[in-house]
C-alpha cells in the first residue's frame, strides 16, 4: 500500500474507507518529509476498495498534479499515458473517429497570459495556445491554434467532438462589455471548428446576459462584479440523441449545446441555430431543506439550491436514466446575489428531469452512511452514469473517484497518487492532489488487446490502520 496524506476519519456503515478523503487539500495543499501539514499528512492512495460484483469495470483517464494524463484500469495500474495535460483530456468515442481506438483531446501547448489575457491581477496565468487530438502513440492528429483569436486557442473547462467531425471549444476572450464596471471582461465564448481548424460558428456569453433569466436587480450585480470572470463557464456540450426531441420537444435538439455557469448558479440550452437560449435551470431555486431530515433525501421533489455546479450533461442515450440531467452541485460560493449555503451540509449529484424540474435521484454523503460534510468538493469535480446503473464521482478537491450503486453503496474508490508538488517561500514542498475532471472510458475504446485487470481489493479497516513506529 502506498503511503500518501489524508485524514484518518470513522469508516461509512458500509465499511467503506470514504471519509479518508473528507479534509484531503482542505488548504488545497500540503506538505512532504518531517514537516507537519496543515491538513491530516498520511492516506492511501490508488484503489482502495474494488468489489468486482458490483462495480462497472472500465478504465479511467484524466491529468494528475504532474501534468501526464494517463488511462488506468480499476486496480489503479497505469495502461497507458501521454505527457500532456487537459483542461480536461477527452477520450473520444471511436464512432466518432471513423472506429479508430486510442484518440485524444488534449492541450499540446501554454503561453503565460497577463492580466489583460484573463482576469485581472492574476499573476502570470497560463492559457491554453494549441490544443489538439492525438493518436493512441502521441502523433498530432488536428490542431486548433493560430487559427483562434489572437492566435490562441484560450480553450478552458471543456471541448467536445461532434458526430459530423468538427469539435465544439469553450473559451475565453477579454474585451470591453458595455454597462460593465470592470474595463475588461473576461468573456466565455464558444466556437465550432472544423478539421482544418477553421472557425466555423461562434457564440459569445456577454450578447445573450437577458436570457438566462436575471432579474433586473440581478443584472445590475452581475455587471457590478468585481470579477472580470463574471459567469465562469466551466462545461459545454452537445445535447445528443434524446426521447424528448424524438417526442417533439425542439428545445432538446440533439444539435443544441447544454452548458452551466458555476458564478451565477445557472444551467441553459442553446439552440444552435439562433444562438438563442431556449432552455434553464435557475438561477432561482428554493432553499435546500434542514440538513439532518429526511426531507432533503426525498425524490422526485422540485430542484432547489444549487451552487457552484460542473459537469452539467444530459445522461446519453441507452444508459439508465437516459435524457435526464446530471450534474455534480458543488454547493460552492456562487449566484448574484450570493446563495445562502448550509454550514455542515456536503456537495451532491444530482439527476433531474428537464421537463418537470425535478430531482430524481441524488447521491449524498448520508446515502453511504455518513454526516453530508463527508463528501464534499466546493469546486471541480464531475459524475457520470454507468452502462449498469452505477454513477462515476470525482470529488475533484480530493484527487477522490468512486462509484456509487443506486442505492448510494460505494463498490469502488481510487485516490489520485499523482498530486502537483510546488516550493514554497520558506522553502517547504506542498502538494495538491486536485483532478478538475474524470473520465470513464469502456475497455473497448481503447486498441484491443490493452491490458487491464480485475482483482478485488479488500479494504482495511482505517480506524486500526497505523503506521510502524521508527527504532533506532
Amino acid at each position: 500500500m502506498i503511503i500518501r496524506r489524508n485524514p484518518p476519519a470513522s469508516p461509512a456503515k458500509n465499511k467503506s474507507p470514504r471519509s479518508w478523503s473528507i479534509a484531503l487539500l482542505a488548504v488545497a495543499g500540503g506538505v512532504l518529509g518531517c514537516a507537519a501539514a496543515a491538513s491530516p499528512s498520511v492516506f492511501p492512495t490508488g484503489t482502495t476498495r474494488y468489489e468486482l460484483a458490483k462495480a462497472y469495470n472500465s478504465f479511467v483517464l484524466f491529468t494528475g498534479g504532474d501534468e501526464i494524463t494517463r488511462l488506468i484500469d480499476l486496480n489503479g495500474a497505469v495502461v497507458h499515458e501521454w505527457k500532456y495535460r487537459g483542461f480536461p483530456p477527452v477520450f473520444l468515442d471511436p464512432a466518432l473517429v471513423d472506429g479508430k481506438r486510442g484518440h485524444v483531446l488534449l492541450t499540446l501547448a501554454t503561453v503565460e497570459g497577463s492580466g489583460a489575457d484573463l482576469v485581472p491581477g492574476r499573476v502570470s496565468p497560463r492559457i491554453a495556445k494549441t490544443i489538439g487530438e492525438v493518436d493512441w502513440e502521441g502523433k498530432t492528429l488536428w490542431t486548433f491554434d493560430d487559427r483562434a483569436p489572437g492566435g490562441r486557442a484560450q480553450q478552458h473547462h471543456d471541448l467536445a467532438r461532434l458526430p459530423g467531425g468538427n469539435t465544439i471549444v469553450l473559451a475565453k476572450i477579454s474585451h470591453p462589455v458595455k454597462g460593465f464596471d470592470q474595463p475588461l471582461v473576461l468573456d466565455d465564448v464558444v466556437y465550432e471548428v472544423d478539421p482544418k481548424g477553421q472557425i466555423v460558428w461562434s457564440w459569445t456569453a456577454s450578447e445573450h446576459l437577458e436570457e438566462f433569466g436575471f432579474s433586473p436587480e440581478e443584472l445590475k450585480l452581475v455587471r457590478a462584479s468585481t470579477s472580470a470572470d463574471y459567469l465562469h463557464v466551466n462545461n459545454l456540450k452537445p445535447i445528443g440523441p434524446n426521447h424528448w426531441f424524438d417526442a417533439g420537444d425542439k428545445r432538446f435538439d440533439p444539435e443544441n449545446l447544454i452548458f452551466d455557469s458555476r458564478s451565477a448558479n445557472f444551467v441553459a440550452i442553446i439552440e444552435k441555430k439562433t444562438g438563442k437560449i431556449v432552455w434553464t435551470l435557475g438561477p432561482h431555486f428554493p432553499p435546500i431543506p434542514e440538513t439532518g431530515t429526511t426531507t432533503n433525501r426525498a425524490v422526485p421533489r422540485p430542484v432547489d439550491q444549487i451552487s457552484g455546479q460542473h459537469d452539467a450533461h444530459f445522461i446519453p442515450a441507452g444508459l439508465p436514466g437516459a435524457g435526464n440531467l446530471l450534474l455534480f452541485d458543488n454547493q460552492g460560493e456562487g449566484g448574484y446575489p450570493p446563495a445562502a449555503l448550509t454550514v455542515t451540509g456536503g456537495s451532491r449529484v444530482l439527476e433531474i428531469d428537464p421537463i418537470k424540474k425535478e430531482i430524481v435521484w441524488q447521491y449524498i454523503g448520508p446515502d453511504s452512511g455518513d454526516p453530508g460534510w463527508t463528501f464534499k468538493s466546493t469546486h471541480i469535480s464531475n459524475a457520470r452514469r454507468l452502462p449498469n446503473g452505477n454513477t462515476f464521482i470525482n470529488e475533484g478537491q480530493y484527487g477522490r473517484f468512486f462509484q456509487v450503486t443506486p442505492k448510494g453503496e460505494i463498490v469502488w474508490e481510487y485516490i489520485n497518487p499523482f498530486p502537483r508538488r510546488a516550493t514554497d517561500a520558506d522553502g517547504r514542498v506542498n502538494v495538491n492532489y486536485q483532478v478538475y475532471r474524470a473520465q470513464p472510458v469502456p475497455y473497448d475504446w481503447a486498441p484491443a488487446g490493452t491490458p487491464h485487470s480485475e482483482a478485488a481489493v479488500a479494504t482495511p479497516d482505517n480506524a486500526t490502520f497505523r503506521i510502524p513506529a521508527t527504532t533506532h
